[in-house]
């Protein structure tokens, strides 16, 4: 009995933690408050098409590994679909859901022409040398080629995937389609259409985004204390723009196994080349060891949690002492964690307005590949600042005038959702 009422709480526990149940959760909220009706929630709530593949890969030993990818297309009534692409051994149909329909509401809030798609294999990328992943990665394309398209779906890179990736992806859509079409895919290398500024994009809109909350909570940027949790390319380039545009101080910064801490700030470039050169901040010189749990429970002005799903939850919202917490990551506040941090007054700047400078210079570059006339890194962020700006304001307009009654999540869904569900039904869907 106790094997059994234990085994049913990991259970609950784990659906708790569903990326595509909190996702629903927090639409379900918004679809509420806005008294959608039912066709809208019933469309929104679920992706319009879900594929799941089989891939084929000839391994380095003269084996074939058949390895299980997804594409999923949640809503594209503004626009093509937009996402990235996944390679992670723990990648779940679920978490592709999720991340799609996060997708929605990014594109949306950001004010772009696009909707939302995410994909994704299940692989160990780390255990995979170049040749079988250039094999995977064309086998992707080949499987989900059918639904995927400039005009259809233009994905992008995301966990464990890289420029390289892209351009290989690319290039097998480009012989499948007999032209060459850079349109179809983003985050590539510039040589082959990729956009310049699109390496440190998600972290540049967070910084702007953060710029913008800190003039609303009269946070001193230069005088700000900054912890990052996930030490990856958003989290990496985060510490180094917060040096360079604000001049505040990190003073904690983590990675997959474990972090590093010191209240008189660390050296952000210092760090990032240990860590290219080590493999993690494991050792690093000069600072105290702490864990990613710990990290978030510091005693900082400004929390980055910019490494994966779920990280504040309801077991550890109420230790957080930051006044501003900055989602770079997807997800990482479960529902619970979101009415704790509001009970406590911290102000939170959700992930799909936070990290959305990502996908909006994929536009971007999904625009120049179109046009064939390719921007300066100047006019890149030029066009991203305006953009991120006026995102983030419409936001807190929307917080304002609900009398602070929801979150900044809230409202952030709620201008998303709004934007959707008025697409849908010019176009007659509903």
């Amino acid at each position: 009995m106790r094997q059994n009422r234990a085994m049913l709480v990991d259970i609950l526990s784990k659906e708790e933690l569903n990326p595509f149940r909190i996702a629903q959760e927090q639409f379900d909220e918004a679809a509420e408050i806005m008294k959608l009706d039912s066709a809208a929630r019933a469309l929104l709530r679920e992706p319009l098409r879900v594929l799941e593949v089989q891939i084929p890969v000839k391994m380095r030993n003269g084996t074939v590994n058949v390895f299980k990818g997804f594409r999923v297309q949640h809503n594209d009534a503004r626009g093509p679909a937009k996402g990235g692409i996944r390679f992670h051994p723990m990648e779940t149909l679920d978490t592709v859901k999720a991340l799609a329909m996060w997708m929605t509401w990014k594109t949306a809030v950001a004010d772009i022409p696009l909707g939302g798609g995410k994909g994704g294999v299940i692989c160990d990328p780390k255990q995979m040398n170049k040749s079988e992943l250039e094999a995977l990665s064309r086998g992707y394309i080949r499987a989900v080629a059918k639904i995927i398209g400039p005009d259809n779906d233009v994905p992008a890179p995301d966990v464990y995937t890289d420029p390289q990736i892209m351009a290989w992806m690319m290039d097998e859509y480009s012989r499948l389609s007999g032209k060459y079409e850079p349109a179809v895919i983003t985050g590539k290398p510039v040589e082959v259409g990729g956009s310049l500024g699109r390496t440190d994009a998600t972290a540049m809109g967070g910084m702007y985004n953060i710029r913008e909350a800190a003039k609303y909570l009269k946070i001193d940027l230069k005088k700000a204390k900054f912890a990052i949790q996930g030490f990856g390319n958003a989290g990496s380039f985060a510490a180094k723009l917060i040096s360079r545009m604000f001049g505040g101080k990190v003073v904690a910064v983590s990675d997959s196994k474990g972090g590093i801490y010191s209240p008189s700030g660390l050296d952000v470039e210092k760090a990032i080349h240990y860590k290219e050169s080590n493999g993690s901040l494991e050792g690093f010189p000069g600072a105290e060891k702490v864990s990613n749990e710990q990290l978030l429970q510091l005693d900082v002005d400004i929390l980055v949690p910019a490494a994966i799903e779920n990280q504040l939850r309801k077991d550890n919202a109420d230790k957080v002492k930051a006044k501003l917490v900055a989602e770079l990551a997807n997800g990482p506040t479960t529902p619970e964690a979101d009415k704790i941090l509001a009970e406590k007054g911290v102000f939170v700047i959700p992930d799909f307005l936070c990290n959305s400078g990502g996908v909006t210079v994929s536009y971007f570059e999904w625009v120049q590949d179109r046009y064939g006339y390719f921007w300066s890194e100047d006019e890149v962020y030029q066009y991203l600042d305006k953009k991120m700006t006026k995102a983030f304001k419409d936001v807190l307009t929307t917080y304002e005038d609900m009398g602070k009654k929801v979150n900044m999540r809230m409202a952030a869904y709620i201008v998303a959702v709004k934007k959707v569900e008025h697409a849908m039904r010019l176009r007659g869907w509903i």
